[in-house]
């Protein structure tokens, strides 16, 4: 059963942002997002805050190398696939926290956040893309590595309860997002063993999805097959609806499906490319976001009732909009959110 997803189109991001700072960081965010503020994640700040490598620690025979990531599988793995199977089994989440070194914006964000908004936004790297984009020595994806492959879903898990559980000092009501963007390369060509397997790759992602009790979401910032992802144990679809909209239109069906049982769409409308963002204003990104929710209408469900069950986020990273275009984007992101609550209440 899904959860009470009624948000009624307010703001939040998806996670990185451009600053190095972190209290820089959670300033701008805390300016801007009081009912679900979200911790920023900080790649420009160090290469151990890169969305790979910020969840590696702990896993079996991982290398960190200047800006390289890797697995060393030609030592004895034993100990370390056993620390996490014993902590995944008694639901030790404690065993495998994500440092203050690789989450700088998420411990600043711990100390510094106003308490008791309405929910608090944390994410997690997807199974999928981490144990694809992660490889050994021989550019191996490790997710198919005979032993090491079933560790990726359950050392995630333990991460994501470990970190919700922490945001649960700020808001009892968290949402969790596991991010896969690797998942654009679903139903593509290049798409080759997990992603070829939809049964698999669902298992995957439910496996850490599972591990997450509050509100838990996905977010795949391009176009992907959507019917996969909605078979998963998710209450939030979050995706780029800038660029994709379309792509999502393609399974109104599922996605109708979806809404009728309660789930929600985080709508990706504010652009993330500088010149997109120059060129849209809050009036421009209504209308967007107007036509994007539009074909999901018919045959029964009504346009407020979706507002009610929506977020609104950025299409994806503010990163590539550095510092002055991230405090843009979000005051765009705000504003619209404001026009869409008072015209559809």
């Amino acid at each position: 059963m899904m959860r009470d997803n009624r948000f009624g189109c307010l703001p939040t991001i998806i996670g990185s942002m451009p600053q190095t700072d972190p209290e820089a960081a959670c300033a701008a965010i805390f300016r801007h997002l009081r009912d679900i503020p979200a911790w920023p994640q900080l790649p420009e700040r160090s290469f151990l805050e890169n969305m790979l490598v910020q969840y590696s620690e702990g896993f079996p025979g991982v290398v960190v190398e200047g800006e390289r990531v890797y697995v060393d599988t030609s030592g004895d793995l034993t100990g370390a696939l056993e620390a996490i199977y014993t902590a995944y089994l008694a639901g030790d989440i404690a065993r495998f926290p994500v440092s203050r070194e690789r989450a700088a914006g998420l411990y600043c964000f711990l100390e510094k956040a106003p308490k008791r908004p309405l929910a608090v936004k944390g994410h997690v790297t997807g199974p999928l893309t981490f144990g694809i984009a992660l490889t050994d020595a021989e550019k191996n994806p490790i997710i198919n590595h005979e032993l090491l492959g079933d560790a990726v879903p359950k050392l995630l898990r333990l991460k994501a309860a470990w970190q919700e559980n922490e945001l649960r000092s700020i808001s009892d009501r968290t949402i969790i997002f596991v991010d896969e963007p690797i998942m654009a390369s679903a139903g593509s060509v290049a798409a080759t063993g997990v992603l070829a397997r939809p049964e698999k790759a669902v298992a995957i992602i439910d496996e850490v999805l599972s591990g997450i009790s509050g509100t838990r979401g996905i977010h795949c910032c391009g176009n992907t097959d959507w019917s996969v992802i909605l078979k998963t144990k998710l209450d939030v679809l979050s995706f780029d609806t800038y660029n994709y909209a379309p792509s999502l239109h393609l399974y109104a069906d599922a996605v109708k499906r979806f809404l009728s049982n309660g789930g929600a769409i985080a709508w990706g409308i504010v652009p993330n490319s500088p010149g997109d963002l120059a060129r849209e204003s809050v009036a421009s990104l209504r209308e967007r976001l107007e036509e994007a929710i539009a074909p999901f209408t018919r045959n029964g469900i009504r346009f407020r009732d979706i507002v009610q069950q929506s977020l609104l986020t950025p299409s994806c990273s503010l990163i590539p909009l550095g510092e002055e275009g991230a405090e843009r984007a979000l005051e765009m992101l705000t504003g619209l959110s404001q026009e869409f609550r008072k015209r559809y209440g």
